[in-house]
């Protein structure tokens, strides 16, 4: 969808991303047999299908924001915005954008994925807690002991990439709450060294965050529809 900004083809993806996709479309597909063949008395199957199709929109928008947010950082080689060029400059307010545009969609399209499994394990987590996130609903599936197969996969993961995922969560909150993510290390230098050029946040750390916690929604997504599908087939909702 973006590599044509850089000259690439389209298909360009890794097997586990082509294997979660290909996940999602089977259950989307057996949803949609089940729909037909007239099972669908509460509608319940067609959220779930178009719930996935959501977030399987919501990953492609991610992976391809990642990617470019990586492609323009690989442009940026001065240490502080003072010392670009014009040409670079604009390079870094391209890597901004779609930095802050993947960090923000890797919560989003989590808590949409906290809410399909909600649902289709039925946890009524909004019981507990009306407006929760898939942190919520993963929490409430340990404590409950529930769908141990999925539940104890998911948390490797989470537990996996934990420190990654704490400091996205940080810049998260300070873009939405509190000042643009990019200018908080700037506040903080300058309240340091006042009237000294400001140098660039850490940008390589960042770009390596992001990589991770884009692999740690790729394969949360991949266990939680391959369990989906096996639980589908196993039963009738």
């Amino acid at each position: 969808m973006l590599h044509f900004m850089f000259d690439e083809p389209e298909n360009e993806r890794n097997e586990t991303l082509t294997e979660t996709y290909s996940l999602m479309d089977q259950f989307a597909a057996i949803m949609v047999k089940r729909i037909k063949d007239g099972q669908d008395h509460n509608n319940k199957l067609r959220k779930f299908e178009i719930w996935t199709l959501g977030l399987r929109s919501s990953l492609r928008e991610l992976e391809q924001s990642q990617y470019a947010a990586l492609r323009f950082k690989e442009r940026i080689v001065s240490i502080s915005v003072e010392g670009m060029e014009e040409a670079e400059r604009l390079n870094y307010e391209r890597y901004v954008y779609f930095d802050k545009n993947s960090f923000i969609r890797v919560f989003s399209l989590l808590d949409k994925l906290g809410t399909l499994l909600n649902d289709l394990l039925e946890m009524e987590t909004e019981k507990i807690k009306p407006h929760f996130s898939y942190f919520t609903v993963l929490r409430f599936m340990r404590e409950r002991n529930a769908h141990p197969n999925l539940t104890w996969k998911l948390s490797a993961i989470k537990d996996l990439y934990k420190e990654p995922m704490n400091r996205l969560r940080k810049r998260r909150n300070t873009e939405i709450h509190y000042m643009n993510s990019e200018m908080q290390d700037d506040l903080i230098q300058n309240q340091r060294m006042y009237g000294e050029e400001i140098q660039l946040e850490n940008i390589a750390l960042q770009a390596d965050d992001l990589a991770r916690c884009l692999l740690m929604t790729i394969e949360s997504l991949r266990l939680t529809f391959q369990y989906a599908c096996k639980l589908m087939r196993d039963k009738h909702v």
